[in-house]
């Protein structure tokens, strides 16, 4: 399996020099790209933390780690990856509840024999905020006090906390009161306790770096850079200043489907900052995750509704350490080897391992980042992955833009309106070209939005008095759009509003293609609120309307009107000094099929380059049916239609019967 290196002398000479030990000096394998030495000064089970650094450099599953005695042996080990048990959660045996004048009292028969430390409350109430107390009994009879003004709640939105925590505590009986004084009772239909656990796995403390965030409507989006992939994510902490909210919060992983780069959810929770009256203010900024996330890159939602953006001081992470556990037969030094893209994962006889490898104390150790191997030749990034495609004949494409790089390796380009209109609405027409050939590439699908100014003008019917319109200036037809907000000043009114264009069928007739209808309700305590309206479709033509019926009461002012539409990325990989073209515009082409889709994860784990698309260049004239924009077509039909009429009136005037000249 390993390949034995020979150094000339003068090499090694001033690999010693460099390095202090003889750590290049080892017969290593040359396929492996980075190694790093630590000493070992005692014999027996070793158990080592595996710094984070190391885990980066590996593949995903840690298949390429390799470990090597200074003799250059290769030495069996394990890998444990502490988990925390799951938390013991069943109904409550018995379940009571009595209604008070100022509280509602539920007595629970827990049925759990095990220390408690939290009870999980079901209610199908929406829009309250309560404070409990929490007591706990033996008998049913004598009652201590657990904790006090403890937090539940449920907002209209979607954001809840119905789980109560309280000191771990072995009680037969739980007695909660609710707090009823400042609100209505809710009514509450069962209840669950969880045991507490007394061994959860160790965690470690990692910074992380916000290296993107995005407002879309409604929603915060917060790309998070963990500074390394393949680790076991446990938590993430947010760190805010702000004194009062409720959020819900997703979290999700850059994810390969279809050949293409998406965003799929692997956790959801609640962050908290709570005050009722009379009680301390109670919180809980933590997410818990426990998720082997493969790559560097977190996104993190937040949903803020109509509140303003939280402001965010810093995000941390939680980690699950990684512990390598091998048989150090004699003290001296020792070599991992990460950064291995083709071999197969190590299949050694473990017996002398076979114990609990809890019990192993982990050693103290000084691991150094990886380091490179002076006799592996520096990868490129996605090594072995040719960056020409096949040929292709570009006379059909109608659209090219310049596409200006900033240095070899990943590139990363996001699509510009211009692209997203003029593309098919799948995008299987782009084609990124370096002179007459492809550049294969993966699409990237992302949550990000972008915001569009619009041009707005009222175009009311006199002959309609109640009835408010709006004509709607798109920057160009077939945009991809997904939303159109606005706000008004109006103080008090409900309306249905509906979004939708004017087009022209084949016949020339005029028709109303439907976008997009909501309901809007504004009250004065929430005055200027911005109305979203989600599209159903995308519009075809460049001009839109958005109309209601005002009934009898007087028309409603909007304004601040925009529309987004969501980013999407191509990702690719360029050489140095390349004029690359992004060709768009063929409705008949089918989506290329490239073999870089069997990386794609190398790709998205790679740090890429952000590119940008210069001017659009038209290749081809659009053909003089495609000059016909939608809403203005007609003209084919009624020419067919002029033909007709012309042939049928020839074969008319033929088959008449001629006139006798006069005798």
């Amino acid at each position: 399996m390993k390949r034995l290196n020979s150094f000339p002398a003068n090499g090694i000479c001033g690999c010693l020099l460099l390095a202090g030990f003889s750590a290049i000096a080892v017969n290593l394998p040359a396929d492996w790209q980075h190694e790093q030495t630590f000493h070992i000064s005692t014999t027996g089970l070793v158990k080592i933390n595996l710094p984070v650094e190391t885990l980066n450099a590996a593949r995903s599953a840690l298949e390429d780690l390799r470990l090597y005695d200074d003799a250059g042996n290769e030495i069996p080990y394990v890998l444990a990856r502490p988990v925390s048990l799951p938390k013991i959660v069943q109904n409550a045996k018995s379940f009571q509840v009595s209604l008070n004048a100022n509280s509602t009292v539920i007595t629970l028969e827990t049925g759990l024999a095990q220390p408690l430390e939290a009870v999980n409350l079901e209610t199908p109430a929406m829009n309250f905020i309560k404070a409990v107390r929490v007591e706990s009994s033996s008998d049913g009879k004598n009652w201590r006090e657990l904790a006090h003004g403890r937090p539940i709640f449920r907002q209209s939105y979607g954001a809840a906390n119905l789980k109560i925590l309280f000191p771990p505590v072995a009680a037969a009986w739980l007695r909660l009161t609710v707090d009823d004084q400042r609100s209505q009772p809710v009514p509450f239909t069962g209840a669950s306790v969880q045991a507490a656990i007394g061994e959860t796995a160790p965690v470690e403390t990692l910074p992380v770096t916000v290296a993107e965030r995005d407002e879309n409507p409604g929603e915060t989006r917060l790309a998070l850079d963990l500074g390394a992939a393949n680790l076991d994510v446990a938590s993430l902490q947010i760190e805010t200043a702000e004194p009062l909210f409720t959020r819900q919060v997703s979290i999700a992983v850059p994810h390969i489907s279809e050949d293409a780069v998406r965003e799929q959810r692997i956790g959801q929770g609640v962050i908290y900052r709570v005050a009722i009256e009379g009680q301390p203010t109670s919180d809980n900024l933590s997410l818990p995750l426990e998720n082997r996330v493969r790559s560097r890159e977190l996104i993190l939602f937040i949903e803020n509704g109509d509140s303003p953006p939280l402001s965010i001081k810093s995000v941390r992470a939680e980690r699950r350490p990684v512990y390598l556990v091998f048989l150090a037969r004699q003290p001296g030094a020792f070599h991992l080897l990460t950064g291995n893209a083709r071999c197969a994962a190590p299949r050694y006889d473990l017996a002398a391992l076979g114990m609990n490898l809890n019990s192993v104390p982990v050693t103290a150790v000084q691991i150094p980042p990886p380091s490179d191997n002076p006799d592996f030749h520096p990868p490129e990034v996605l090594p072995g992955l040719e960056v020409t495609g096949a040929a292709l004949d570009t006379a059909d494409w109608k659209f090219r833009k310049p596409v200006e790089i900033s240095g070899a390796g990943a590139q990363q380009v996001e699509l510009d309106p211009g692209v997203l209109a003029h593309a098919q609405p799948g995008l299987g027409d782009l084609r990124v070209m370096r002179g007459t050939n492809q550049v294969p590439y993966i699409i990237q699908h992302t949550s990000i939005s972008r915001s569009l100014a619009l041009t707005v003008m009222a175009t009311n019917d006199a002959k309609n008095p109640k009835l408010s319109r709006w004509l709607i200036k798109l920057p160009q037809a077939n945009l991809p759009l997904t939303r159109l907000t606005c706000t008004s000043p109006t103080p008090l009114f409900e309306r249905s509003l509906s979004l939708y264009e004017e087009l022209t069928d084949d016949r020339g007739d005029k028709y109303q293609h439907p976008l997009g209808e909501a309901t809007w309700t504004q009250t004065p305590e929430r005055k200027l609120k911005e109305f979203t309206l989600a599209l159903d479709t995308v519009p075809q033509s460049d001009t839109v309307f958005l109309e209601t019926e005002n009934g009898d009461n007087p028309p409603i002012e909007l304004g601040k009107f925009t529309a987004t539409y969501p980013v999407t990325r191509v990702l690719f990989k360029a050489k140095p000094d390349d004029e690359l073209f992004l060709y768009y515009g063929n409705p008949r082409v089918s989506p290329p099929r490239y073999d870089l889709s069997l990386v794609a994860g190398q790709l998205l784990a790679a740090d890429k380059k952000i590119a940008s698309l210069s001017g659009e260049q038209q290749l081809k004239k659009p053909s003089w049916q495609e000059y016909q924009v939608p809403g203005k077509g007609g003209v084919l039909f009624w020419g067919i239609l002029a033909v007709v009429v012309v042939v049928l009136l020839i074969i008319i005037s033929r088959l008449l019967p001629k006139s006798q000249p006069p005798a």
